[in-house]
């Protein structure tokens, strides 16, 4: 008679323990602040541009970008009080003492001009590099919010039709990664060497 209530309770304490274990596991994800489900959503350019790492890079570039407009301006500058002295000459000079100076004028201009469009691409490919190691960096901090929700899968959030604001993990994840790299200067340094 024991024996048999025993196999009888046995079903109902598996159940309570299963329950107290997801019961336990949620109230550790929602102390920690991510949602407790299988798949989990994530805004990639938030969470690139709300990170530290993130910000770093842009105040970077920025200053990079600023430079380089100062630079068109000067050069820009230049080229228009040289074209204004060429114009003048013009009137001084036959078509053919003109042509190869005009020629010449205009092969600068397109020099500067490729010149300029080259570094703009530097700038622009520098930020997509950035990209690609912050999200290396960010990886394994990812797959520990992956592993202690139980989630199976990180979608991008932009992608999901339809999801509540509480699968998304964005914020938590920026915390978690800026703990971890930072602004990534120092990491990136040491990749360098």
């Amino acid at each position: 008679m024991i024996g048999g209530l025993m196999n009888r309770m046995q079903g109902p304490i598996r159940a309570l323990c299963v329950f107290l274990t997801l019961g336990l596991a949620t109230a550790e994800a929602q102390q920690l602040g991510v949602p407790q489900t299988g798949v989990l959503t994530i805004s990639g350019e938030r969470l690139f541009s709300g990170s530290a790492y993130g910000q770093r890079v842009f105040r970077e570039i920025e200053a990079e970008s600023t430079i380089l407009a100062q630079e068109n301006e000067r050069i820009v500058s230049a080229l228009s009080k040289e074209e204004k002295d060429l114009t003048e000459q013009r009137a001084e000079l036959t078509p053919e003492e003109f042509r190869p100076l005009a020629e010449a004028f205009d092969d600068k201009v397109q020099s500067h001009r490729e010149s300029q469009r080259a570094k703009l691409e530097v700038l622009a490919r520098r930020s997509e590099e950035a990209r690609v190691i912050f999200i290396e960096m960010a990886q394994p901090v990812l797959i520990e919010l992956m592993r202690e929700t139980g989630a199976s899968m990180i979608i991008e959030r932009s992608s999901v039709f339809l999801s509540s604001d509480a699968s998304d993990i964005t914020d938590a994840a920026i915390a978690r990664i800026d703990a971890v790299i930072g602004d990534g200067l120092a990491l990136e340094e040491g990749r360098e060497e």
